[in-house]
């Protein structure tokens, strides 16, 4: 029974590879605007496309960015400067790849700017936090898939969205979970409408990665900043020893698990913009497949339990 039911599963995932390994033709003519460039996956994105033949806008924040990136690439890697949370910024750089592409349409964009401090428990944070991390991680996704949504709709492309297993589930506390959880809502929603006009929605889901989101120092400076401008009884609730188990939890797991091969997620990046049948989702990382993932499908009594049963113990626990 047990050989029947693997040569099952076995026969599913070869027939969705082959039927997964068509391209689409024509990959000179695509443009393909990539957010986030400075770094990390879109810098090797917008790199390893440009190798493939398609035509990459890519979106950077700083002016070294933007330098080192066309210093990498050929001559047909176009880079701008875009601030995700900029209105006038999305509209400038809509305005440009309008003027860029014509009658042909943009053929993917692909929402991968976001930041990930501060984080901390709930009750170390402010408004404000949550308010500058919105902005970028879902309003700036939001701000810049409907400034060049129409020339999605004209080329029938792709629109591909970089959310998180902290989309599915929230271990840590503060707003970097419910900026991924808004993303997948976003994400849900615009496949469901996009879908008459033949746009296709995708979702990348990726687990923990070498990039600046998992960076032990930008990390731990977070948490030392943000537990120095907590009020005393505040303090006196998490304990002394809450802030060095904090800082060892980031210097040691946190680097432990962090998968060095970004390539991981860069190809599942480029299947959803380049397969003729991309898949809906992609759980980038071992660990977003057989723990992260996993995970979200089990009650919150079962989720809770693990995910507690990791946590930092507080000085003032309920007996």
């Amino acid at each position: 029974m047990y050989l029947y039911l693997l040569a099952l599963l076995v026969l599913y995932y070869l027939y969705r590879w082959v039927r997964e390994l068509p391209t689409v033709p024509d990959k000179g003519n695509k443009y393909v605007y990539i957010t986030g460039c400075d770094t990390g996956f879109g810098n090797l994105l917008a790199r390893h496309l440009d190798k493939k033949g398609f035509r990459v806008i890519a979106g950077c924040f700083t002016e070294k960015g933007e330098e080192e990136l066309k210093k990498s690439c050929s001559s047909k890697m176009i880079t701008t400067h875009l601030d995700v949370t900029s209105k006038e910024s999305v509209a400038k750089v809509s305005a440009m790849i309008k003027e860029k592409v014509g009658e042909s349409g943009l053929w993917a964009v692909v929402n991968n700017a976001g930041v990930s401090v501060p984080t901390a428990p709930c009750d170390w944070l402010t408004i404000d936090d949550y308010v500058f991390m919105l902005n970028v991680n879902l309003n700036g996704v939001i701000a810049v898939t409907l400034s060049v949504l129409p020339l999605i709709k004209k080329a029938r492309g792709r629109v591909v969205n970089v959310a998180s297993v902290f989309g599915r589930v929230s271990p840590t506390g503060g707003p970097y979970c419910v900026s991924k959880y808004g993303v997948e809502g976003f994400n849900d929603s615009l496949r469901l409408n996009m879908m008459p006009f033949g746009v296709k929605v995708l979702c990348i889901e990726p687990g923990f990665f070498k990039t600046n989101v998992t960076d032990t120092g930008i990390l731990s400076k977070n948490v030392k900043m943000l537990w120095d401008k907590l009020p005393k009884d505040v303090k006196d609730d998490y304990g002394p020893e809450y802030l060095p188990k904090s800082l060892d939890v980031i210097a040691n797991k946190v680097a432990k698990i962090s998968d060095g091969d970004l390539m991981k997620v860069v190809r599942c990046m480029e299947h959803a913009i380049s397969a003729v049948r991309p898949r809906t989702r992609y759980s980038a990382g071992w660990d977003a497949k057989f723990f992260w993932l996993p995970l979200s499908y089990m009650p919150s009594c079962v989720s809770d339990y693990l995910l507690s049963k990791e946590s930092i113990p507080i000085a003032k626990q309920l007996e």
